[in-house]
């Protein structure tokens, strides 16, 4: 009889799944738990100002159409937020997603939204009685750990290849978080994460069409997320090395090798929820820097004329669908993409906002668009830009905005303060983010009720 080789390292499945189960609110570092907390704060908070997007109206429907309304006697359902209505926590999942991502201003964990995944997706299950609240914490991280690991190792070759990183990696970092708020054992996460393998994807192209596919598909990874724990909970047979096999997940998305034991090395030391940035403008995240750095360029032009701009961009970020665009445009999915549509709106107008970024016939912010040229240069990093805005007179300025991930890891204040704003520029009660923030604080004693109830104080007309 052959002795098992013990010291053999684990498929990256089964080490992500151990390090997963192993998990309690307890054991994660300080800042780890407030980072969660922020999240939640943000992710709630963003998705009230969001009320009034069009996104969210139409995952409703196909929810509806899918998995059909529950009234208040039926088990198992969960509500869409924002709406009022109940359907299954597929549908609820799909729904809310829908609504965190209408502004484009939700967290991002490098290049992936999986806090616009996890947090209606949790929100549901709890609500439906899939998980106890005092798991929603930890549940959370787990996500964020397992789509995370993943999205560093491998979006600076999957993202240029085409794949949006959202549903590609978070669809992996929901089924993490409810394989964990299902308690299923050891075995039965890893199952959840070979099966989420198999069912991921997404494209980038509708932003280079300005389409609305990319609003959907967070909430398509947290159903798929959702789907690969609940077969894995069934006793799903499911690949063991789903992630590094010869035609495994990292082989058959960015078509390279799979370092098992460096990625799960960085389980519990390196912290991807601590990279988590949040958004102080509703453009793409990869225009925060250059819109911060048009705003400061526009105090210096004092309402002077420009007559041309040239910017500079890591190759990363220019290549990025959409981002070079100059239009014409007809949907805010094409305006928040365009680095030269964000700089000219930001120099003329001011700070970007949902109004604004959807006057599609500003006739001076289109001229400008025309004139400002995008050049990518790989000595500036990731997060970075370089302006030279040329003047009508002759006269030149420039601003170089070097930033990391740092400048946009806001505190709970900040955060707080943040969505309040879009809140009194969208008619949100303040009475909304009292509840959010008293349960994202209260947690893991608290009551879900707190942030549906948050939902049913938005204007009528958004729900």
């Amino acid at each position: 009889m052959t002795t098992p080789d013990t010291s053999a390292p684990l498929p990256l499945a089964s080490a992500i799944a151990r390090f997963v189960a192993g998990l309690t609110l307890d054991s994660l570092p300080p800042d780890v738990v407030e980072k969660a907390r922020v999240c939640l704060l943000n992710g709630y908070g963003i998705a009230l100002g969001g009320h009034d997007t069009p996104y969210a109206p139409v995952a409703r429907a196909a929810a509806l159409a899918l998995h059909g309304e529950r009234t208040d006697g039926d088990g198992g359902g969960a509500t869409m937020l924002g709406d009022g209505r109940r359907t299954g926590v597929p549908g609820a999942a799909l729904a809310g997603s829908a609504l965190f991502h209408g502004r484009a201003q939700e967290d991002t964990c490098g290049a992936a939204h999986i806090g616009a995944i996890l947090i209606p997706l949790l929100t549901a299950m709890v609500e439906a009685g899939k998980g106890p609240v005092e798991r929603l914490l930890p549940a959370l991280v787990a996500g964020y750990e397992a789509g995370g690991l993943l999205e560093t190792a491998y979006s600076p070759l999957t993202t240029p290849a085409g794949l949006r990183a959202s549903p590609l990696y978070g669809t992996v970092a929901a089924a993490a978080a409810a394989a964990y708020l299902l308690d299923l054992p050891e075995d039965r996460i890893a199952a959840a994460l070979a099966n989420a393998a198999s069912f991921t994807g997404g494209l980038l192209q509708s932003f280079d069409d300005g389409t609305d596919e990319w609003r959907y598909q967070v909430g398509v990874a947290a159903v798929n997320g959702l789907t690969a724990a609940q077969l894995a909970a069934s006793g799903s047979v499911s690949a063991p090395r789903a992630f590094e096999g010869r035609t495994g997940f990292v082989r058959a998305f960015a078509r390279t090798g799979c370092d098992v034991a460096a990625l799960a090395a960085k389980l519990g030391h390196f912290w991807s929820i601590r990279r988590v940035t949040f958004k102080p403008y509703p453009v793409c995240a990869f225009n925060q820097t250059p819109v911060t750095a048009a705003l400061a360029l526009r105090d210096e032009l004092a309402g002077r004329a420009v007559r041309a701009v040239t910017v500079r961009m890591n190759p990363f970020e220019t290549g990025y669908a959409g981002m070079d665009s100059k239009g014409p445009f007809a949907s805010i999915s094409g305006t928040l993409m365009s680095i030269p549509f964000c700089i000219a709106l930001t120099l003329l107008r001011g700070v970007p906002t949902m109004r604004t970024m959807t006057r599609y016939d500003d006739a001076d912010v289109n001229a400008l668009v025309d004139r400002v040229d995008l050049i990518a240069d790989d000595r500036v990093a990731r997060l970075c830009c370089a302006i030279e805005a040329t003047l009508d007179d002759g006269t030149v300025l420039t601003r170089r905005q070097d930033m990391t991930t740092d400048d946009f890891s806001f505190s709970w204040d900040e955060v707080g303060a943040l969505v309040r704003r879009i809140g009194e520029e969208t008619g949100v009660p303040s009475g909304a983010y009292d509840r959010i923030e008293g349960f994202a604080r209260a947690l893991p004693r608290a009551d879900i009720a707190a942030p549906l109830a948050a939902f049913a104080c938005l204007p009528r007309a958004a729900r």
